[in-house]
């Protein structure tokens, strides 16, 4: 008779190693302190001016987060492929324009928000296809296709402007409207930010950009198609600048030829200060929505409190360059944490093999 072996038990799980388990804390604890620094910066705003936190005043601070919070969600994909987009500006703007030119001729709102989904999804794509298989860098890329889309967003609307005049009634109303303080469209942004959150953590293709972030080589050689994940952090970013645009319509009902200028540096701007690092790999889309939350409450909270709307700049910038000194300590620490010896993780002991002779 042969007795077989009995089936061999799962090794042991290792777990994570210092510099990981430092750098997920450290990323956790800077995204509470920016919503704390949110949540300190509208309380002493408030005890400065009773109206601040009104249920309109409410309603315009979700407002005017809502598109920089939908394009951050997308850019901090790229960002986390250790990639960057910079043409979502141009995206959105032709995108707001090609849904007002739809809604201007009479067409069907719905149909208006899938044209600048898929038009926002073709450039996201083309920026995609040209830094994953054509192995050129996502700056020069996408700093090329910025200027290729606004030059055709330039010929294309010329003098023209699209007013809400142009535009159905009922999709102005949707841009403004809501439930008490929440409008629809915070909880259209709320909704996909939620999505691409669980997206990440839930889903092995999203953990597997943090993985390409980290180490794009190890990532090849472990057998993720990284050209495959490139491919699709750049088309989903395209898509939430093209979701943006129709919603930026809906919200402002105003689009001309210079419509998204210079918002691709607001945008990495927030995602950076955020939490997500530039140099890929680690933090998180509800970190940059929290940079987008911040950095657009800036621009209410400084007239309220009198002050002059010319700072906004120089606070963003100062923001900025304290978040890339955050990230250049941690990045220190964590290869501190990585030099050292790793804990002894001891496996199982197998069982020994039976003898299968007969006696």
């Amino acid at each position: 008779m042969t007795v077989s072996a009995p089936a061999r038990p799962p090794l042991a799980e290792a777990p994570k190693s210092g510099g990981t388990r430092l750098a997920d804390r450290v990323f956790t604890m800077r995204e509470l302190a920016i919503l704390l620094v949110f949540l300190v910066m509208l309380g002493v705003t408030q005890a400065g001016n009773s109206a601040f936190l009104s249920e309109q005043g409410v309603k315009d601070l979700l407002l005017n987060a809502t598109i920089l919070v939908l394009v951050a969600v997308g850019q901090s994909l790229v960002v986390i492929t250790r990639n960057v987009d910079l043409s979502v500006g141009s995206t959105l703007g032709i995108s707001a324009f090609a849904a007002g030119t739809w809604l201007q001729g009479g067409g069907h709102p719905v149909v208006a928000v899938l044209l600048a989904v898929l038009m926002g999804t073709g450039f996201g794509l083309l920026n995609g296809l040209l830094v994953s298989l054509g192995q050129v860098p996502a700056l020069v890329v996408t700093l090329g296709t910025l200027y290729i889309i606004r030059g055709i967003d330039s010929i294309w609307v010329g003098s023209r402007q699209i007013t809400a005049a142009d535009l159905p009634g009922g999709f102005v109303d949707f841009g403004s409207g809501g439930i008490s303080a929440v409008p629809w469209l915070a909880m259209i942004a709320l909704g996909v930010l939620v999505a691409t959150a669980y997206y990440m953590k839930h889903f092995v293709s999203g953990r597997e950009l943090y993985a390409l972030g980290s180490n794009p080589e190890a990532a090849r050689l472990a057998g993720i198609p990284v050209r495959k994940r490139i491919l699709a952090a750049y088309t989903f970013c395209g898509a939430l600048a093209g979701l943006a645009g129709v919603l930026y319509l809906a919200r402002f009902g105003n689009v001309d030829s210079g419509t998204g200028n210079g918002y691709e540096l607001t945008v990495v701007s927030a995602v950076v200060v955020g939490g997500v690092v530039f140099t890929g790999g680690s933090g998180s889309v509800y970190g940059a929505a929290l940079g987008a939350l911040l950095l657009t409450s800036i621009n209410s909270v400084l007239p309220a409190l009198g002050v002059s709307s010319v700072w906004v700049l120089a606070i963003n910038g100062v923001l900025l360059l304290l978040a890339i000194a955050v990230d250049r300590i941690v990045a220190q620490r964590v290869a501190t944490a990585l030099k050292k010896k790793p804990a002894h993780v001891e496996l199982p002991r197998l069982p020994q093999k039976e003898d299968t002779r007969h006696a």
